[in-house]
């Protein structure tokens, strides 16, 4: 059987895997530590371990399966002794994490690694002490109510299943297994057996057969199959027990006589399945279909040159196709949209890591981790959040002597928690730290001549906090190898505004810090407020948008010599957009002011017309313009019209 076929769903499911086993690990130690129960954690470690090396086996891959193996070994001792790992045991298993998820890297090339042998020897001799002779058969390997159990190859007469064939003699045994209903592909599972079972002799019935489970059918996840061989069925039990996602196997004699034959029952219809797809064709599958809508919004235009009587039923059409299109691109987007968890899953086990290195007790605690982004979001805001946590490690949270001394917990806490707010999502990331001085930020800006002594002494307490985003500005006593040379925030705020969001700062010195990221849902298409700006037409997105007025300027009363607009129970500054793009000064009379956030309060901006709303297809902005503060995107008008999408907050900040 080629195997390459399946190497992608190989690396994706051992992935995820390794991922829950990483994440599962911090979650034992934390347990062990509260002296909480920890039979449940062990078992889901052992599980995935088992489910690791039966799919590495399956596919070839030795190396991964020899550590997957020797981490299982561990863990099972671990749980035969229901005893606590040492921190140093969890250390010893995570590195063994780590290997696997680099090995199964290179696998993905097309390599075939090999485990370290260092490595297995000092899982070996640290699982050693732990070994113990058996005093009674071996726990199964399932756990009931499991969604992704994996069931060891055992027949339903233990016995039996551990008597050889004599002298080596071939005989006819009939295979039964079923796949896991966590299990992805079924079929792929059947292949594997059959895979195994081949190799141990000849396979002279399958049901379902070869062709249906290359079609993809494998009716209530069964697979029966009638094997002759010379090989014991302990060996058939072995074989079976390395494939991952089997929710029952079971080896018996096969009839001598064939049975008569039985109408075959019908198949029943499954649930809903689910499909791997590959991100790079949902990307060009997002990207046609925002073509889709510009071509929708040129035929309009085309259709306003039409006689009177012809364009009415031609607009009918467009609305209809632009109805379908619209529909089309929300379901292109809902497959795209991806739990919160994607991005937080990996913080508590960095958070340990660091802390060990530090002789720093922390703890994260993620919550709202189902809260769904668009995938494009979530990938570039996944290494801010991993900055955000080193600095809330390294330069948050005390020393547990320190924490002692101030009246807290030896133990420092991390709260990280993601919530909607009308069309956008709120992460949140707290330490209960010795939080941030706004008045040592503001020394430091000086000194790094960042801002003037005057303009430092002008700044709010909060925008003093904000200052930490400046680069090279940092209010580290020590630099050291995991943060303290003044970059990082100007990096993670810098890579919020750029997919559309903003950053906030709130803290209190020796209480904690939080950062707040406020993030679009997604940045593909967007409806944007069209406005004229001398001969210019600019967009704003909308959701960044309260408001619109039309007045005039002159009658507004000033405040610090700008002119001031009262909206909803507040004074809102008012700034002329022609100048903070550089534009020619306005012609004088009644202006449109939109109400559009800022740099933490709403403005007001004055343009010279307002063109309405639009669905737009963002595209990011590159080359030089990508230097050009307050461009966050381009679009196209249904005219052919490039249009530049505005970041206000960084306009104005400019």
């Amino acid at each position: 059987m080629d195997l390459a076929k399946y190497l992608s769903l190989f690396v994706t499911e051992a992935g995820e895997h390794l991922g829950r086993i990483g994440a599962e690990l911090v979650r034992l130690e934390q347990a062990a530590r509260a002296g909480e129960p920890l039979d449940a954690s062990v078992d889901e470690l052992f599980r995935r371990a088992h489910s690791v090396k039966g799919m590495a086996a399956s596919m070839e891959q030795d190396g991964i399966a020899e550590v997957a193996h020797g981490a299982e070994d561990l863990l099972g001792a671990l749980r035969r002794r229901s005893e606590a790992p040492s921190p140093e045991m969890v250390d010893l298993l995570l590195a063994a994490c780590d290997a696997m998820t680099g090995m199964v890297a290179r696998a993905a090339a097309g390599e075939a690694p090999t485990a370290d042998p260092a490595l297995v020897a000092r899982i070996a001799a640290v699982g050693a002490p732990l070994q113990a002779p058996p005093v009674a058969a071996p726990r199964p390997v399932e756990a009931a109510g499991a969604p992704d159990a994996v069931v060891a190859a055992a027949p339903v007469r233990p016995v039996e299943a551990m008597v050889a064939a004599p002298n080596g003699a071939r005989h006819r045994v009939t295979v039964t297994v079923r796949v896991a209903e966590g299990c992805p592909v079924p079929a792929v599972r059947g292949f594997l057996v059959l895979k195994k079972l081949s190799g141990l002799g000849g396979v002279v019935e399958a049901s379902p057969s070869v062709d249906e489970l290359r079609a993809g059918r494998i009716p209530e996840r069964r697979l029966r199959v009638v094997l002759e061989t010379a090989a014991p069925r302990e060996a058939i039990a072995r074989a079976l027990s390395q494939i991952a996602d089997l929710a029952e196997a079971a080896i018996a004699d096969a009839e001598p006589v064939a049975a008569p034959v039985r109408a075959r029952e019908p198949e029943k219809v499954e649930g809903a399945r689910t499909l791997r797809v590959r991100a790079d064709r949902l990307d060009h599958f997002l990207d046609l279909v925002g073509e889709l809508l510009l071509a929708t919004q040129r035929i309009r235009e085309v259709g306003k040159t039409l006689p009177d009587d012809h364009r009415p039923r031609l607009e009918d059409e467009v609305d209809r196709l632009h109805g379908t299109v619209k529909d089309l691109h929300d379901q292109v987007m809902a497959v795209r949209m991806t739990p919160v968890s994607l991005a937080t899953d990996p913080l508590p086990r960095a958070a340990r890591d660091l802390a060990r290195r530090t002789g720093k007790q922390v703890e994260v605690e993620v919550r709202g981790q189902g809260i769904e982004l668009d995938r494009g979001v979530l990938e570039e805001i996944a290494d801010p959040l991993l900055h955000l946590l080193r600095n809330a490690v390294d330069h948050g949270i005390e020393a547990p002597h320190l924490r002692l001394l101030a009246g807290k917990s030896a133990t420092g806490h991390v709260a990280v928690s993601a919530r909607r707010d009308r069309d956008r999502v709120v992460l949140e990331m707290e330490d209960d730290g010795k939080g941030m001085d706004p008045e040592k930020l503001r020394r430091a800006a000086v000194a790094r001549g960042a801002l003037t002594e005057a303009a430092a002494q002008a700044l709010t307490a909060r925008e003093c906090l904000l200052l930490a985003c400046l680069p090279g500005v940092s209010t580290a006593d020590a630099v050291t190898d995991v943060s303290g040379r003044g970059v990082g925030m100007d990096a993670v705020k810098r890579a919020v505004e750029d997919v559309g969001g903003a950053l906030d700062l709130e803290s209190t010195p020796g209480l904690g810090t939080k950062v707040i990221l406020r993030l679009p849902l997604t940045v593909a298409v967007q409806p944007v407020l069209l406005v004229r700006v001398g001969d210019e037409v600019v967009g704003l997105p909308i959701a960044k948008v309260h408001g619109a007025a039309h007045v005039d300027l002159a009658a507004l009363e000033t405040s610090r010599g700008a002119p001031v607009l009262p909206h909803d129970g507040r004074l809102v500054p008012v700034h002329e957009l022609s100048a903070l793009l550089g534009f020619a000064p306005p012609r004088g009379g009644p202006r449109a002011v939109v109400v559009a956030d800022g740099e933490g309060a709403p403005v007001g901006l004055a343009v010279d017309a307002l063109l309405g709303q639009q669905e737009a297809v963002l595209k990011p902005v590159s080359g030089p313009l990508a230097r050009v503060s307050g461009l966050s995107a381009v679009t196209v008008l249904g005219n052919g019209r490039p249009v530049f999408i505005l970041d206000v907050q960084r306009l104005l900040a400019a």
